[in-house]
């Protein structure tokens, strides 16, 4: 597939609706990339039945589409709603008619917005236009940016689905205003954290970089599977907070792997025999069923005198200052 550029973003000039200001509903800053040509047309903003309006593509939030909402994000809902209840939708949502049925239409972004107003039973400001997906998929990501609201995880999977959908790296960068080397650590995090357990955890709204690097770690170290961070995902309570889930999970997934330079090694002579060396130790275990059950019989009866005349041929060619 062709990598597509903001080359190809004739139509996103047309795509951002601004109006009015409010406390909890921020209008959008002009400091990202190419924001400062991107007004909306007030024409095209029309009251709309939120009943009317389905949800399309990629969440503006991640917590929307994860199993995991934190309280604070209730909270902030709770929040827009009053502010919209006391001074008016400020802010239009950005929609598209719909393809497949008329009198319909979909979300690109605004969802909490659209939510508010759902739960408040009034009709939603909206911005209509007509947007194909690839210009749909960046005006999100414009106004994101704009913004500024999405957590280190968010930004990394918002950075994938942009890819995905057939962008090339510049445009991600510019869209969600990224060095080269900031992009790369987002990377880094989605293709070695599985979509999976990312939806578990959710947002992690206070984690940045390090947090998410480190679990990626675990990952690329197969010191974590999929498998097993689901696992310790399950056992925690579903209200916990998911900054508070992502460092539960580090925790216990460095419990069950020893620390970088521990000394500890572990070798497997012969099948059923495990020998393992740390620093401070050495130990041994010999399993007394499978195929070399009857040699662990043997050894359970000999092992003191082989470990006698082991150290006895020790000391007899290594002196007391040698030891």
């Amino acid at each position: 597939m062709a990598r597509k550029t903001l080359r190809d973003m004739s139509g996103i000039a047309s795509t951002i609706a601004r109006s009015g200001t409010g406390n909890t509903e921020k209008t959008p800053k002009t400091s990202a990339p190419a924001l400062g040509a991107l007004q909306g047309s007030l024409a095209s903003i029309r009251e709309i039945d939120p009943n009317l309006i389905d949800d399309w593509g990629p969440a503006d939030r991640l917590d929307e589409f994860t199993a995991v909402n934190s309280d604070d994000d209730d909270q902030s809902l709770e929040a827009l709603k009053t502010s919209i209840q006391d001074g008016g939708q400020q802010v239009p949502i950005l929609v598209r008619r719909s393809k497949t049925t008329d009198g319909r239409y979909e979300a690109i972004y605004g969802r909490r917005r659209l939510k508010a107003c759902r739960e408040l039973g009034i009709k939603v400001r909206a911005n209509v236009q007509d947007l194909d997906d690839a210009t749909a998929l960046l005006a999100k990501g414009l106004e994101n940016a704009a913004r500024r609201n999405l957590s280190f995880y968010e930004k990394a999977r918002f950075a994938e689905a942009i890819q995905n959908a057939g962008h090339d790296t510049a445009t991600v960068r510019q869209v969600l205003n990224l060095s080269a080397s900031g992009l790369s650590h987002l990377t880094k995090v989605t293709q070695n954290i599985p979509t999976k357990v990312g939806d578990q955890i959710g947002a992690a709204p206070k984690s940045g970089r390090p947090r998410w690097t480190e679990l990626a770690e675990l990952f690329i170290a197969k010191k974590l599977t999929d498998k097993a961070a689901l696992g310790i995902l399950a056992k925690m309570a579903p209200e916990m907070p998911s900054d508070d889930r992502l460092e539960t999970l580090i925790k216990e997934a460095t419990k069950r792997v020893p620390r970088p330079n521990s000394g500890l090694a572990e070798v497997t002579p012969i099948d059923g025999v495990t020998i393992k060396s740390s620093r401070g130790a050495v130990s041994m275990s010999v399993k007394k069923t499978g195929t070399n059950a009857a040699f662990a019989n043997w050894l359970d009866n000999n092992l003191t005198e082989i470990i006698k005349k082991s150290y006895a041929e020790f000391t007899a060619v290594n002196s007391s200052d040698d030891t």
